[in-house]
């Protein structure tokens, strides 16, 4: 059974910068495609950043140059770092794994105040 935990998140001030971490277990992780979503309070969930098994990552436009999608294939663990935050990156993050179906993370609250 794959079972993602998430560490990190948290209230930070515009410009700051948060890495959130997501350790998996149960899958095959080293080929796997991670990545990260996030879901403001009244809207849809979105797409962040995905990296596959072969080390290729993408970005939603909006975190580009800002954020860093990164894996630790030891630690089976993927890492989101968050520099130069706005207050509209504020969110609840959520992890997921494609191994080889969909799993999830808890979510974490990242708060950027103005």
């Amino acid at each position: 059974q794959v079972q993602l935990v998430q560490s990190g998140g948290g209230l930070v001030q515009a410009g700051g910068s948060l890495r959130l971490s997501c350790a998996a277990s149960g899958s095959t992780f080293s080929i796997a495609t991670l990545g990260w979503y996030r879901q403001a309070p009244g809207q849809v969930r979105e797409f962040v950043a995905l990296i596959n098994g072969d080390g290729t990552t993408y970005y939603t436009d909006s975190v580009k140059g800002r954020f860093t999608i990164s894996r630790d294939n030891a630690k089976n663990t993927v890492y989101l770092q968050m520099d130069s935050l706005k207050p509209e990156d504020t969110a609840v993050y959520y992890c997921y794994i494609d191994s080889p179906s969909i799993h999830w993370g808890q979510g974490t609250q990242v708060t950027v105040s103005s």
